[in-house]
Parts: structure tokens; C-alpha cells; sequence
């Protein structure tokens, strides 16, 4: 995720860090070159250009253009922005958590369940990303049970079963299992969600429509613009096709919010901040919290 203060208006103009410029610029420069040889074209042969389209048609294109665009990214945002409250609940929970087990557990019982808490993340944050997750919760909680087929859900279910055991044993109170199973309950509901986000992405014909809409539309404008605007039509052409191209980049780095893209979630830095919840309720030494890297916080 980009992290920075709004610039200047230079570097604002000039910024490419965190730009969906790299991203598109194959696709402006191609364009570009198909502006230039329809100007020119033009210039050789009128003949060919008969009549001129005008802009008329291509104002009314653009627009439903713009309004769709404006549709599918609001739907990719929306995808984003539950990601991020979800992530939130998780941190929130695992506060709760740091602040109850130590207060109603053994010490060394405490010890165990707060480092299954920074596990359920580590192991949540590799299943996300497509990574080892088995191995991000043993990393983390070595000895946890992963014979199941969610390394992740296991944490829980390790946590609810050692809870319910004290609980058995007198050590725990019924009420105040229930208090802590109702926060185990909401990581579980963290993780269903985030599992649901990451498994459902838009439907495809979204994203098919306005890719064809938007290739079709910018290859066309020129012959739209270039009897009355003549060698100027390529900047025009360029500067529309960034905005299609540019939001449509942007809706499928938001469509993915839990993907190493600069504008996606900072899912390692949230985990630090499990790990530091979890070492400061330990009383051990906190873990340096992530901070952005060229303002890219990942």
C-alpha cells in the first residue's frame, strides 16, 4: 500500500512511484505509434478520410465508457476496503485476546495460546499469498497439529480444544470460556471472510468488457479527432487512453486486495503488529514494526 503525503504539484506531476504509469505505458506507447500513423495517414492520403467522424459518436462511447469504469472500479474498492476491516477485526481480536488469557490462564497455558494467536496470522497471511502456510504456523508455533487440511483453522481449533479442557479441569470458568470463544469465533469469521474475498474475485465479463470497450475505443479516437486536430490528436489519444487504462489497471490491483501489487493490502506490516501485540503480552522484546520503503508499505 502507498503511504505519503499528498506532494507538490510538480512531483505530483512527475511521481512515478505508486503511478499506475509503468503499469500501462506498453499500452499507452502502442497508442501513441497508432495516432501517429493514422495522423499521418491522413496527412498523405485525405483521400482516405473522406469524412470526418467527429467527436460526437466517440462522447457518447466515452461515456458510458467512464460510467461502467467508474462501476467496476467502486465494486473493486468495495472488495478492498472489507479486506481491510477484516484485517482490522483480526488485530482488534488479538488484542482482546492479549489482554484476557494472561489475565485468566496459567502463565505457561497463556504463553502457548498467545503464540497460536501470531501462528492463526502468519498461517492466515500465507494461505492469502499462496504461500507455505503450513510452514508459516510452524515457523511461528512449532509442535501445532497441521494434519488437517487448513493449517490455519487448525490454530483455533488447537486453541478451543485446550480452553475447553481447562475449562473440564475447574481452571476456567463456563462464563469465561465463553468469553474467549466468542473472540476465537470472530477470528474464525476473519478467516472465512477473508477466505471468501480471496476465492470469489468479480465475474470475468466485467473485466472482458471493459477491456475490449477501452482497446476499441482509444484505437478508433484518432480517426475521430485527426481532421481537427491533425498532429495534436496522438497527446489527446494518450492522455484519454492513461484514464481508461489507468483505472482499469487500478481496479484489478484493488479486485486483489490481498496481492503483492503496490496498492494492495500491507499484510506484512499488519502481521508485525500481531507479533508485537503478542511479544509485548509475553513481556518479550517487540519485533520492529514495518515502516514504508520508499513509500511502499507492504
Amino acid at each position: 500500500m502507498i503511504v505519503r503525503t499528498r506532494p507538490s504539484l510538480l512531483t505530483l506531476l512527475f511521481t512515478l512511484r505508486g503511478s499506475i504509469l509503468p503499469r500501462v505505458a506498453p499500452k499507452l506507447a502502442g497508442i501513441i505509434a497508432v495516432s501517429c500513423a493514422v495522423v499521418w495517414a491522413e496527412s498523405r492520403w485525405p483521400a482516405l478520410f473522406p469524412i470526418s467522424a467527429g467527436v460526437t459518436p466517440f462522447t457518447v462511447v466515452g461515456l458510458a465508457l467512464s460510467i461502467f469504469l467508474s462501476f467496476r472500479n467502486n465494486a473493486c474498492y468495495e472488495r478492498w476496503w472489507e479486506a481491510r476491516k477484516h484485517w482490522g477485526n483480526l488485530i482488534g481480536e488479538v488484542r482482546n485476546l492479549a489482554r484476557s488469557l494472561p489475565a485468566l490462564l496459567p502463565e505457561r497455558e497463556a504463553a502457548l495460546q498467545l503464540r497460536r494467536l501470531s501462528a492463526f496470522a502468519h498461517g492466515l497471511h500465507a494461505r492469502l499469498r499462496d504461500l507455505d502456510e503450513a510452514a508459516a504456523v510452524d515457523r511461528t508455533s512449532p509442535g501445532s497439529d497441521l494434519s488437517g487440511p487448513n493449517p490455519t483453522d487448525s490454530v483455533l481449533a488447537a486453541i478451543t480444544r485446550d480452553l475447553a479442557a481447562l475449562t473440564r479441569a475447574g481452571r476456567l470458568s463456563d462464563i469465561q470460556f465463553g468469553i474467549l470463544e466468542a473472540r476465537i469465533e470472530a477470528l474464525s469469521g476473519v478467516h472465512t471472510a477473508c477466505e471468501r474475498l480471496a476465492n470469489t474475485p468479480l465475474p470475468f465479463a466485467y473485466t472482458l468488457l471493459v477491456y475490449r470497450t477501452a482497446w476499441l475505443y482509444c484505437l478508433l479516437l484518432p480517426v475521430g479527432l485527426t481532421g481537427s486536430l491533425g498532429w495534436a490528436t496522438p497527446i489527446v489519444v494518450a492522455l484519454v487512453a492513461y484514464t481508461f487504462f489507468g483505472l482499469d489497471a487500478l481496479g484489478d490491483e484493488l479486485e486483489e486486495p490481498f496481492g503483492t501489487e503496490p496498492n494492495d493490502l500491507p499484510l506484512d506490516a499488519m502481521v508485525r503488529a500481531v507479533d508485537r501485540i503478542v511479544h509485548h503480552a509475553l513481556g518479550e522484546p517487540m519485533p520492529q514494526a514495518l515502516a514504508p520503503d520508499g513509500y511502499w508499505l507492504r
